[in-house]
């Protein structure tokens, strides 16, 4: 096999491979579902608008993500930081704010903690990985001290009738197919794509994570670029605290934590590396339907909680381990 047909074969297993795997694992529980006693609801109406459902705050948090991995940065506070934002929003619609303040202040708690990230990032010129290990404890600490060390929880009738209706798996309009939270989602992954794509930042975003060294070289302000990276994370981080939000209608300053993991996995095993310099939306969305597929099957199939967690863990082990054998090869 000559380098360019090795290439090609290369090219379409790192955008499509994880693509199969979805078809494949998706098609498994449908076929073993449907033979038990009592099966089939794997493949219902309800159990694939719920899927949907669960996997969008991941979503929405996992795009910020794509384009800090691509970048060749991690972010680990994502999670307390997404529980921070919601924490802020349920706080200020505790205290009487209007909900257009509300919304606003919790964007930008997420923008603010993306920014901080990125300002230590570039400055201290110390790891992603450490920096963001100390602002997770950081963002956990701030959330709780919104809260008092309690959960928050806003009246009933502060929360509007719209954002309760962001957490039904059943859409209203019913044809609207899935609820309104997922076309969001969908919308928001479209335009990161094609910022990703089409853009000068995009295009600087992949060179900066390919090799930064060059990129400097090449005129690229490396510093600014990595601030602006994790305030656009801390912007989707914000948007995720909403949905945490009008999911459980409360703060709880400790809901997001392990949240991280899912986020990055979701990006890790929809094919981006984490050397950076590759990733793609499609795979990122494909990575959290992927994990989300594994949790609906396995509980369709009345698998324990600890039996889906080791499943996840095999999943994102080798999503990794295929990674890296992709970066030998490509070396």
């Amino acid at each position: 096999m000559n380098n360019n047909t090795r290439t090609f074969w290369t090219s379409l297993a790192a955008h499509f491979g994880p693509l199969l795997a979805l078809v494949l694992v998706f098609s498994f529980f449908a076929v073993v579902d449907s033979f038990q006693f009592g099966g089939g609801q794997f493949l219902s109406l309800r159990n694939l608008q719920a899927m949907l459902i669960s996997s969008a705050p991941v979503v929405i948090a996992a795009l910020g993500m794509t384009v800090v991995i691509i970048s060749g940065g991690i972010d680990l506070s994502v999670g307390t930081a997404v529980a921070l934002c919601a924490t802020v929003l349920a706080w200020a619609l505790k205290h009487n704010s209007p909900i257009e303040l509300a919304l606003l202040a919790c964007m930008l708690t997420g923008c603010a903690a993306g920014c901080i990230n990125g300002i230590m990032i570039s400055s201290l010129e110390v790891a992603p990985f450490i920096v963001t290990l100390g602002t997770m404890t950081a963002y956990l600490g701030a959330a709780k001290l919104v809260a008092e060390e309690t959960t928050v929880r806003p009246p009933l009738e502060t929360v509007p009738h719209w954002m309760s209706g962001l957490a039904m798996p059943a859409p209203d309009p019913r044809w609207l197919l899935v609820a309104p939270r997922v076309w969001v989602m969908l919308l928001l992954a479209f335009l990161v794509s094609l910022v990703l794509r089409y853009t000068v930042f995009g295009r600087y975003v992949f060179a900066v994570g390919s090799n930064e060294q060059t990129a400097r070289l090449c005129g690229i302000n490396v510093q600014a670029l990595k601030i602006a990276v994790y305030s656009l994370s801390g912007l989707f981080v914000g948007l995720a605290g909403i949905y945490q939000f009008a999911k459980l209608k409360v703060g709880n300053p400790i809901s997001g934590v392990g949240l991280e993991l899912k986020v990055i996995a979701a990006v890790v095993i929809g094919g981006a590396s984490l050397n950076g310099g590759r990733g793609t939306v499609l795979g990122t969305l494909t990575g959290a339907l992927l994990m989300q597929t594994i949790v609906s099957g396995c509980t369709q199939l009345g698998l324990k909680n600890p039996t889906q967690d080791i499943i996840l863990g095999v999943v994102i082990v080798a999503a990794v381990t295929v990674d890296q054998i992709r970066q030998r090869r490509a070396t």
